[in-house]
C-alpha cells in the first residue's frame, strides 16, 4: 500500500471537470467570437472600459430630477398609533395597555408607540397605560376616576 499524499496549500487543486478554460475572444474568426469578440457592433458597450451605471440614462435629465419635489418629511418624527377615548369605551376590563388595544382590535400592531388622544367620552374608570396622552385625554380619564400612566 502507498503512502497517501497530504492535502496541504501546496498542492491543492479543483476536482477534475469543474473549471472551465476562458474564452479566447478575438482569435479570428473560425473561433466563433471573433472580430467583435461578442460586443455586438460599434456603441458604448463595444468600447473597452464601458461601465455605465443602472440609473444612467443616456445623458438626459434622468427621472429623480424631472420629478417635482414637494414637502419635507422628518427622518426622527416618532410615528403613533392614535387611540380616542371613545375607542377606550370598546374594551374590556380596567386595565388598558398597548398589548390589550392590540388582542382586542383597537390598533393593529403595538410595533408603534400609542398616544391615547381625547375624543369621545369615559364612562368608566380606567387604569390607561400608553407611551404619550393629550392634555385632554389625560384630564377625561382622572375626572372619569382613572390613572393614566406613560410607559417607556
Amino acid at each position: 500500500m502507498g503512502e497517501r499524499e497530504r492535502v496541504g496549500l501546496n498542492n491543492l487543486s479543483p476536482p477534475p471537470g469543474s473549471k472551465r478554460s476562458a474564452k479566447r475572444r478575438g482569435r479570428g474568426h473560425g473561433s466563433g467570437s471573433g472580430k467583435t469578440s461578442g460586443r455586438g457592433h460599434k456603441g458604448q458597450k463595444s468600447r473597452s472600459g464601458a461601465s455605465i451605471p443602472a440609473w444612467f440614462e443616456g445623458g438626459q435629465m434622468p427621472l429623480y430630477r424631472r420629478t417635482p419635489k414637494r414637502g419635507f418629511k422628518p427622518h426622527r418624527r416618532t410615528e403613533w398609533r392614535i387611540v380616542n377615548l371613545s375607542d377606550l369605551a370598546r374594551v374590556e376590563g380596567s386595565g388598558i395597555d398597548p398589548d390589550t388595544l392590540c388582542a382586542s382590535g383597537v390598533i393593529r400592531r403595538s410595533d408603534r408607540p400609542v398616544k391615547i388622544l381625547g375624543r369621545g367620552e369615559l364612562d368608566r374608570a380606567l387604569e390607561v397605560r400608553a407611551h404619550a396622552f393629550s392634555a385632554s385625554a389625560r384630564a377625561k380619564i382622572e375626572a372619569a376616576g382613572g390613572t393614566a400612566r406613560i410607559i417607556e
